[in-house]
């Protein structure tokens, strides 16, 4: 057991799981050690997102296949929110889950097959500010500033990508010309690029064209989509 300072304050943790078996299990860990403060737990992704805006906390525990709305989705939503909590992904692996963890913007992943102390002492290193990823090269993919683009930033790319102009993205994304020129005007500083045409390769040589395939195949529950 992890021993520590009285005055050190607890970090507010709240966990969300679609197994009750593994929630029971990492909520009795979390409380028996005196680093962490739980404050609650749910199955699904809209639970954690209800609770978590009416009772912030620091560190958010999620598995990536969560109900309705899954792990990637949960997480880009909770970056739109004021202080959201940094996010650790406990799943399994699988191929490129770590990676597309930290592409959505997740702090952490833990991989089920390890201990449970390393989901610990993970949360607390992420509390503490860190990235953890222990199969990625952290620092090789933060210098692709994809990851650092908000839900609606990446929306707003891939719209610019069908050549739209300022009107015609306003009536897309059912915005006013005013917020589509502060969205740009973020995201041309996020990606280092001067203007729309830059944008536009940036977007084609990234991965974003192959999530948004992904995505049109699959169909509303994430399984294959209408042949």
């Amino acid at each position: 057991m992890q021993h520590v300072s009285k005055s050190t304050p607890k970090i507010s943790v709240m966990l969300a799981d679609s197994n009750p078996l593994v929630l029971s299990a990492m909520s009795e860990f979390f409380e028996r050690d005196p680093r962490f403060s739980l404050v609650a737990t749910t199955g699904t992704a809209e639970g954690f997102l209800g609770t978590v805006v009416r009772a912030p906390v620091q560190i958010g525990v999620i598995d990536w296949n969560l109900p309705i709305l899954g792990g990637a989705r949960l997480i880009e939503v909770l970056r739109e929110q004021e202080n959201p909590p940094r996010v650790v992904v406990y799943a399994d692996q699988g191929s490129d889950v770590p990676r597309s963890a930290m592409g959505a913007g997740a702090a952490g992943f833990v991989p089920r097959s390890g201990p449970v102390q390393s989901l610990l002492d993970t949360c607390a290193e992420v509390a503490a500010g860190k990235m953890v990823f222990p199969f990625l090269d952290v620092r090789e993919l933060q210098k692709d500033p994809i990851h650092s683009l908000s839900r609606r930033e990446r929306v707003m790319l891939e719209a610019l990508s069908k050549g739209l102009t300022n009107i015609e993205l306003s009536k897309e994304l059912g915005i006013s010309t005013n917020t589509v020129k502060f969205h740009l005007s973020n995201l041309y500083e996020k990606l280092s690029v001067r203007n729309r045409a830059q944008a536009i390769a940036f977007y084609y040589s990234s991965r974003l064209p192959e999530e948004r395939a992904r995505r049109n195949d699959a169909g509303p529950s994430g399984g294959p989509g209408p042949k």
